[in-house]
């Protein structure tokens, strides 16, 4: 069982005293029975505590008004930047509808849980670009464009807590050089994004941040590590944000939420002022909702740093500008190498599986030529080939000993001090348990990556392709709580090549599936060009869960009644959180003459009028003449139910075989803001 915390961001909006900033963090609402805290965790908790307090209480109740004559669901930054251009929206403006939504669904109605901290800054800097651009300076297409990025990247104006209790006062004095690179470009950063704590993981829960939901089913995961950033970009929280990958971690992410998300060859962008988890395998790169985003962000984001050694091998392999790849008929004569060995080999792989191999058949489709492609002894270059556990530890102490205001010094003070989220405990101590940084393991693992780089490049080469292909997750996101199988992380990751995750389907429970093409060094281009081309065959499917506000709110619940000859009902239905609240009594009959009142699925084109499928829920049970509750709806039957196909049927003493048929198709046409129907 996890702690539970209050879910409520971390936010100093109206203080500029840098230390209640930087000691602003989440606080335990409950602890276990009889569990056992040190003095000195306690101690930070006392400390901590009226600081949150002094900060919630600050905070103003309702976010400012949003510009009621614009709307910046799912519009891609080149769409915002030409309603700025053209005077429609500020800077100033995109900031307050991007809280708005957060404020609407983040905190409230599905409470999403992927923002960690918002930036009390972010009005000002956007006024700032608003001047700039009213004085004829416009830095580029993300001149003033709300972003967010994970919360291991440094950042001045909120804390850097890696998602760890154990960082949560932590605040530095400067800027992580991708976080400077964006500044440069005009971004606004909005906030920062829950992340699986220390980046050790791929469900995203954290001792900081708790757990976030995947706004496609809110009962699963958003993947990880980066999975704040995730779902808040499938929420349109922001226009684009920052993840980072040493395993997996932008990539599953965009598998999960139905985005793009790009892990560059090594080398590619700078990972300082990046919390580390492996040095040699960790890379930041952009997370967004179409291809167009993520060229923008990689344009700002990639490229030399001085002071990060591992990034002077991109010169000379960065172009004028990724958007160039970005034209149409990218897949027409590219040859795709299909790696069948990734797809899995049990029967639980073949849902995702199967969502791949039809992407690729529409690939084909599309002029790609596909190939089977194998490569030697590829399980075993795989096997032990990952260096996390060997470089953890040490990169930590190595991070933490570089700043001094850190409240921590090394891995094993925060277990000591039982700073972390309990489902961390296993992972964190194994790591903990590594006795040195050089070892006869470590070793051989660095050798067998060289070693499956070489095989994999030259399997390419004989086989003449472009990229290979593969599906990012061989399962779908796991139900919250449980762990998450299917990942084909590894082999980018491990050899150091670039990959790129893109949506290749629903599962028919609605859930995105990604498909991830991998390449040669620095053949990113390459990777954007075959996707954009598919993704103009499968446009991106916005999550149920956070439409579009109504008057700067979230949409109410629309409230209607039905009644029949043995039926008065009363329903409520909440859109964003899928809930469907119901009141039903029965009439024209005895309590010991009903069988069952049923919600069941049916054919509302069906001119007998009576197909039906099985029973979905048990509405009044047999004996009563009453039922009340609230049931959550998953796709399909949230579809079910804007169409009218979802029915209460009536089945009593007399008619076994259902007495009457109601729908419950919700009102239409009604007031959006109090939820009653317009009649």
């Amino acid at each position: 069982m996890l702690t539970p915390y209050h879910h409520k961001l971390c936010t100093t909006e109206d203080t500029e005293d840098r230390r209640s900033r930087a000691s602003c963090l989440r606080v335990p609402s409950v602890l276990r029975r009889g569990e056992c805290i040190s003095r000195l965790r306690i101690a930070l908790l006392v400390i901590a505590l009226p600081v949150v307090l002094l900060a919630q209480s600050r905070r103003p109740d309702t976010p400012p008004p949003p510009l009621a004559n614009f709307e910046v669901f799912e519009r891609p930054i080149l769409q915002l930047q030409d309603a700025m251009r053209a005077g429609e929206v500020t800077s100033r403006g995109l900031v307050e509808l991007y809280r708005a939504r957060i404020a609407a669904y983040d905190r409230e109605g599905p409470r999403l849980n992927a923002i960690i901290a918002l930036n009390p800054k972010a009005l000002e800097q956007a006024d700032a670009f608003d001047r700039e651009r009213a004085a004829g300076r416009i830095r580029g297409p993300l001149h003033g464009i709300p972003i967010v990025v994970k919360d291991n990247y440094e950042t001045v104006e909120m804390p850097t807590a890696a998602g760890s209790l154990a960082l949560g006062s932590f605040q530095t004095t400067t800027d992580a050089f991708q976080v400077t690179r964006l500044r440069e470009a005009g971004a606004v950063i909005v906030g920062k994004t829950n992340m699986h704590e220390l980046a050790s993981g791929i469900t995203t829960i954290s001792s900081v941040g708790g757990q976030t939901r995947n706004p496609y089913d809110l009962a699963r995961n958003p993947g990880g590590s980066s999975g704040g950033t995730g779902a808040a970009i499938a929420a349109n929280f922001a226009a684009a944000g920052m993840g980072s990958d040493t395993c997996g971690s932008i990539r599953i992410p965009a598998s999960h939420n139905n985005l793009v998300g790009l892990r560059g060859t090594r080398g590619l962008a700078s990972g300082r002022g990046i919390v580390p988890l492996s040095h040699t395998q960790d890379i930041g790169g952009p997370l967004a909702r179409t291809l167009t985003d993520l060229a923008i962000m990689l344009d700002a984001t990639v490229g030399s740093d001085a002071q990060d050694a591992v990034t002077a091998r991109s010169n000379g392999h960065i172009p004028r500008s990724y958007r160039d790849a970005l034209q149409t008929g990218g897949l027409k004569g590219a040859r795709i190498g299909v790696l069948r060995s990734l797809f899995g080999s049990v029967a639980e792989d073949n849902e995702a599986g199967d969502i791949v191999r039809k992407a690729l058949d529409g690939m084909k489709e599309r002029g790609a030529e596909l190939v089977d492609v194998s490569v030697p002894g590829l399980d075993d270059l795989l096997r032990d080939s990952g260096v996390i556990n060997h470089e953890f530890k040490f990169d930590l102490l190595d991070y933490l000993a570089a700043r001094p205001g850190a409240p921590v010094r090394s891995l094993d003070e925060m277990l000591k001090l039982g700073l972390y989220d309990d489902s961390m405990e296993r992972s964190l101590d194994t790591r903990n348990k590594v006795e040195k940084r050089d070892s006869d393991d470590y070793r051989r693992a660095l050798i067998k990556r060289d070693a499956l780089r070489n095989a994999v490049v030259s399997a390419m080469e004989d086989q003449r392709v472009i990229a290979l292909a593969y599906p990012t997750m061989r399962r779908k996101p796991a139900l919250l709580g449980e762990a998450q199988p299917g990942t084909n992380c590894s082999l980018s990751a491990n050899s150091g090549l670039p990959a790129l995750s893109a949506n290749a389907g629903l599962t028919d429970d609605g859930l995105p599936i990604g498909i991830e093409w991998l390449g040669r060094e620095w053949s990113e281009s390459d990777l954007l060009k075959v996707a954009y081309d598919w993704e103009q065959r499968s446009p991106r499917l916005a999550p149920f869960s956070t439409p579009p506000l109504v008057n700067g709110k979230r949409p109410a619940p629309a409230t209607w009644e039905r009644t029949t000859e043995y039926l008065r009902a009363r329903f409520t239905w909440d859109e964003p959180t899928a809930e469907l609240t119901y009141d039903v009594t029965v009439t024209g009959v005895r309590g010991d003459d009903v069988r069952l009142v049923a919600l069941q699925r049916g054919d509302s084109d069906s001119q007998k009028g009576d197909a039906f499928r099985g029973v979905l829920f048990r509405i009044v049970e047999p004996g009563s003449l009453h039922g009340s509750g609230k049931v959550v709806l998953r796709y399909p039957f949230r579809q079910e139910l804007t169409r009218g196909d979802l029915y209460l049927r009536v089945y009593t003493r007399e008619h076994p075989l259902g007495a009457t048929r109601v729908a419950i198709v919700p009102p239409h046409d009604r007031d959006r803001t109090s939820g009653k129907e317009v009649r």
